[in-house]
């Protein structure tokens, strides 16, 4: 009996540990997003973190005015990221984001979490 809880135990934690990877540390989907990067700021009570907002625009005008945009949040959990992004806010940027599946107060207040982002470069082949 003592043997089948041992093994019982063991099963359980290997599935809750699976479980929690899949949760926290999965990554869900990753892609890239161009807009325009809006806000960036270094928040938390126990934990600070860093949180971004861009502007997101499907539709702009005859003079390049955006119409139809939407936001787009994310959070940086390098260092070194984190200060690129400071020195680009009001640029049209692409970032590259991964998205968890959960959040965690540590990572940030997003599931999408930026790790590269550099100067979007318009082209319109002319």
């Amino acid at each position: 009996m003592k043997k089948f809880l041992r093994r019982l135990l063991w099963i359980v934690l290997l599935l809750l540990g699976l479980l929690i990877y899949y949760k926290y540390y999965y990554t869900y989907s990753e892609g890239f997003r161009a807009g325009r990067l809006q806000k960036f700021s270094n928040k938390g009570f126990l934990f600070k973190t860093y949180e971004g907002e861009m502007i997101l625009s499907s539709v702009r005008s005859a003079e390049n005015v955006p119409l139809a945009s939407e936001k787009f949040l994310f959070s940086v959990e390098e260092e070194p990221v984190a200060r690129k992004v400071e020195q680009l806010q009001g640029e049209e940027v692409v970032v590259h984001y991964s998205e968890k599946n959960g959040l965690l107060p540590w990572r940030g207040d997003t599931r999408y979490i930026v790790d590269s982002i550099s100067v979007r470069r318009e082209n319109r082949g002319q």
